[in-house]
């Protein structure tokens, strides 16, 4: 039997279409369990998290309410369905329910996954499917449920995705030598959308190339105004540098090859070149191995489904040079691989013990006088063993920077202060230490052209100053890592500056905004292939959020969602859920029970979430526990060193430590 394909709508009111038009969907109640499930994007909303959100105060039988809008909503999703058959649409699974559309049903992520093929196609193709992808919007997303909190930043992240959108379409007439069609579309954006820099930028470039100078600068004189008025900024570079540039009359403003032409000639090049080095090498396995880790370690960097790919083809990259038995040639294949590494987490822990158990047998094999080789292999090691706790990772961390200063060599050093760099969470307070690798990555990647470790550098610095509390230098280290990303193309970078601005909302203060901010960010890091960075990250995030802000335990554990992917920060989530279900006793035994926080950036972080839970149930062992690994910290924010997140300043936490343990008893 056929069942009917259901397309859903959310750009706009939140609407259903079958193959026979709109579907019925009853009352608001209906309509916003599927708004929320479709903000779930196709996980498990469990039954509790519906009901907290459907109501400000859930009336007694609130359970079987959702479920009866559940039901509801499977007759008129899927009205063909035999009695009793499961639905395949709107499942139950574990504590809620999940609604399984089709990657293309929905309209927002057809719009998502428009936006993000135009980047990479011609200006008459990408304008296609710009003018496609805006047409999809029929108002405000998630029209009708504006107020509530669970949409926000969906909203949000999807009405910047469209302003984005917008711009882009602009770009793409400015390169077909179409300026004067941008003029109208771009007057009407920035009308409503005043702060937006690069649309003053693009509007008076199109002014100035349909020969109209004079209005192009009354334009930039506009936005200045604008600017300074009502966000207290002046203009930022590239729109002084555009003013500049229109009253010299600078041929470089004239419309000329843009990045699509660029593309089709590098693509060209690159066909040309492999097809002569396939000729040339023919089957030779050893050069075409070494040649194969370049472009795994290239690929690394693009993100997403190229991060995935990389470490798969970096793990038989492996496998077949050892089975070549030349240690030599599988120090090389290991050792290639130096791609900067930021997260001191391992997005996959069986392939990082199988390349350190590779490393270890060429190590042992390894002819002597082979240095570099060695260095490279324990840098491996050191990177790889991240967040393990094992004394290895800091014996290979030293022993590599011993060798890459003996050897003078930066290649190495730098590579070599990313393994040291990895291994220096295993305690509270270890800021000062990152700052100093952040700096020295910087100081020797700028001077011999080592771009991604400049990269890298930046990042760790504002991660570190960020838990000193010098943000003025983190807003520093996070401009010059996103103008370096977009020079040499490294969109991975993006995602981590864009946490750290939701951040900086929320050492400000502003909790609404950081809110929605977190969940934005949250939204791009899904799919860029760094599952140790994203699982359990948001959820975490929001409980630090509300913990900063002054909430006790059991005022935050109402946010907590035991259905949320909490991933490897579950075990302290598990006393907030127990303490917001009643059990005291079970939060207590689960706080005991709880092991040392992992030796990565967010040691502080799960510090200072034990202790929150400890207070609120009287625990003066845990409490105790808690004041030893923070003390190290004192005077620092925690968790901030992640560039993230932030449960707030440390010496609060353990002034409140201190007061707690007093009035406490140890728990029996």
């Amino acid at each position: 039997m056929a069942w009917e394909r259901v397309a859903f709508g959310v750009l706009g009111p939140v609407v259903a279409e079958g193959d026979g038009g709109a579907l019925a969907l009853k009352g608001p109640r209906h309509r916003a369990v599927l708004a929320r499930l479709i903000v779930a994007r196709r996980r498990v909303v469990p039954v509790a998290r519906l009901v907290e959100d459907l109501w400000d105060e859930p009336p007694a039988g609130a359970v079987g309410a959702v479920q009866t809008f559940v039901g509801a909503l499977r007759r008129a999703l899927e009205p063909d369905r035999p009695p009793r058959a499961p639905s395949r649409l709107l499942v139950t699974e574990g504590p809620g329910y999940a609604l399984r559309a089709a990657p293309d049903a929905v309209d927002a992520w057809r719009f998502e996954t428009a936006v993000g093929a135009a980047a990479t196609l011609p200006p008459e193709a990408a304008l296609r499917r710009l003018g496609d992808a805006l047409e999809l919007w029929r108002g405000p997303a998630y029209a009708g449920f504006e107020g509530e909190a669970w949409t926000r930043g969906e909203r949000t992240r999807l009405a910047e995705l469209r302003l984005r959108a917008v711009e882009r379409r602009a770009e793409a007439l400015l390169a077909l030598g179409r300026a004067a069609e941008a003029v109208p579309d771009l007057d009407a954006h920035l009308t409503d959308h005043p702060w937006r820099e690069d649309a003053w930028r693009l509007l008076a470039l199109a002014l100035y190339r349909s020969g109209r100078q004079g209005d192009a600068l009354a334009v930039l004189r506009r936005a200045r105004t604008t600017l300074v008025g009502q966000l207290g900024l002046d203009p930022g570079p590239r729109l002084r540098r555009l003013q500049a540039d229109i009253l010299a009359q600078d041929p470089g403003l004239e419309a000329g090859p843009g990045p699509a032409e660029a593309a089709a000639v590098a693509a060209r090049v690159w066909s040309e070149a492999a097809a002569d080095y396939d000729r040339t090498v023919g089957g030779a396995a050893r050069a075409r191995l070494e040649a194969t880790v370049g472009l795994i370690r290239n690929l690394a960097v693009t993100g997403g489904g190229g991060l995935e790919a990389a470490r798969q083809h970096r793990s038989a990259a492996i496998a077949a040079a050892e089975e070549c038995g030349d240690p030599e040639l599988t120090a090389r294949v290991i050792g290639a691989y130096d791609v900067p590494a930021i997260w001191p987490r391992g997005d996959d822990p069986e392939l990082a013990g199988r390349i350190v158990a590779a490393a270890e047998r060429t190590l042992a094999a390894l002819p002597p006088g082979r240095d570099a080789a060695r260095c490279r292999l324990l840098a491996t090691i050191a990177l790889e063993m991240r967040g393990t706790r094992s004394p290895r990772g800091p014996e290979a961390a030293r022993e590599a920077e011993e060798i890459a200063r003996r050897l003078d060599d930066p290649a190495l050093l730098v590579f070599a202060l990313n393994g040291a760099f990895m291994q220096s969470c295993t305690r509270a307070g270890l800021a000062p230490r990152r700052d100093a690798i952040g700096a020295e990555l910087i100081a020797v990647a700028a001077r011999h052209g080592l771009v991604t470790y400049e990269v890298l550098g930046h990042l760790v610095r504002l991660q570190a100053r960020g838990a000193l509390g010098d943000f003025p230098a983190a807003d520093g280290h996070a401009a010059a890592a996103d103008r370096l990303a977009a020079r040499h193309e490294l969109p991975l970078v993006g995602v981590f500056t864009e946490w750290y601005g939701a951040l900086r909302l929320a050492t400000a203060g502003r909790a609404a905004r950081a809110e929605a901010a977190y969940r934005a960010a949250a939204g791009r890091l899904e799919g860029a292939g760094m599952p140790g960075v994203e699982r359990g990250l948001l959820p975490l995030a929001l409980l630090c959020l509300r913990l900063s802000r002054g909430e006790s335990a059991r005022e935050a554990a109402r946010g907590v969602d035991p259905g949320a992917d909490w991933g490897p920060y579950r075990p302290w989530a598990e006393p907030f859920a127990l303490l917001g279900g009643g059990d005291a006793a079970g939060a207590r035994a689960a706080l005991r029970a709880l092991p040392e926080p992992p030796a990565d950036l967010l040691y502080e972080a799960l510090c200072c979430l034990e202790a929150a839970v400890a207070r609120d149930v009287g625990d003066r062992d845990v409490l105790e526990r808690a004041h030893a690994r923070l003390l190290p910290a004192a005077g620092q924010l925690a968790g901030a060193g992640s560039g993230l997140l932030t449960a707030g300043p440390v010496d609060g936490w353990l002034a409140a430590i201190t007061a707690a343990a007093g009035a406490a008893r140890p728990a029996g």
